[in-house]
């Protein structure tokens, strides 16, 4: 059995016995026990009272938090022409057309976020095996199938977060940094979960918010109360 190490422990201790905090609260401890030698992601998870099985249950969605993420993200996009000088200019790290889809192909994936404009989505199409799994396929629904490049390319880099729904009804996301303001993590926080508020889908029935849970990459997690993180 492995050793549990004396960081692991400590941050366990911190949290012993802890469970519905604020979502200030929940920082604050979050931020305390984080030890880890480089600068620890704040992360959400949100249970929710849904079945991504059934069409009329997804949730999906973007939302630009206030204070950003704290993350550098690298940004690809398809495009051609004016649009891809447009991508450039915005501060897209990679522009291109078939040969970007045969530098995916090969199984080159370098960037976080992937854009397009609607006539690019032919050659993005033979891609979706590749991007669809990493949940990079552009999409119209969060605004990454746009003949607004710049704008897309600018709220990619600008701390916008995309949030799709996973199997078992859980949303995973990085609102921010350990070394942010603990009022600048509560803002992200509490805009992440408004976001998949509403988002939430018309077959979605009972209880749509059913758990929140923050953590720090390395750290325990703990309970978040559902009233303080939805601001109500």
């Amino acid at each position: 059995m492995a050793k549990i190490g004396k960081r692991t422990t400590a941050a366990r201790a911190a949290f012993e016995g802890k469970s519905n905090l604020t979502v200030e609260d929940a920082v604050k401890l979050i931020k305390g026990a984080a030890s880890a030698k480089f600068d620890e992601t704040i992360e959400i998870a949100m249970n929710l009272g849904v079945d991504p099985r059934h069409a009329d249950q997804m949730v999906r969605g973007v939302v630009t938090l206030p204070n950003g993420t704290g993350k550098t993200v690298r940004v690809a996009v398809f495009a051609r022409g004016p649009k891809a000088d447009e991508a450039k200019a915005a501060g897209a790290d990679i522009v291109g057309a078939e040969d970007l889809m045969e530098t995916i192909q090969s199984g080159k994936i370098e960037f976080d976020r992937c854009i397009a404009t609607p006539d690019m989505m032919p050659v993005v199409g033979r891609l979706g095996k590749i991007l669809g799994p990493r949940n990079l396929m552009p999409n119209p629904k969060v605004g990454t199938v746009t003949m607004d490049v710049k704008a897309a390319v600018e709220a990619a880099k600008g701390g916008e977060v995309q949030f799709k729904v996973e199997k078992a009804g859980v949303i995973h996301a990085g609102v921010g940094k350990v070394s942010f303001d603990e009022s600048k993590l509560a803002e992200n926080v509490r805009a992440f979960v408004d976001a998949v508020s509403r988002a939430k889908p018309s077959g979605a029935k009972g209880a749509y918010l059913k758990k929140v849970s923050l953590s720090s990459t390395m750290g325990p997690g703990v309970s978040v109360d559902l009233a303080s993180a939805s601001g109500n």
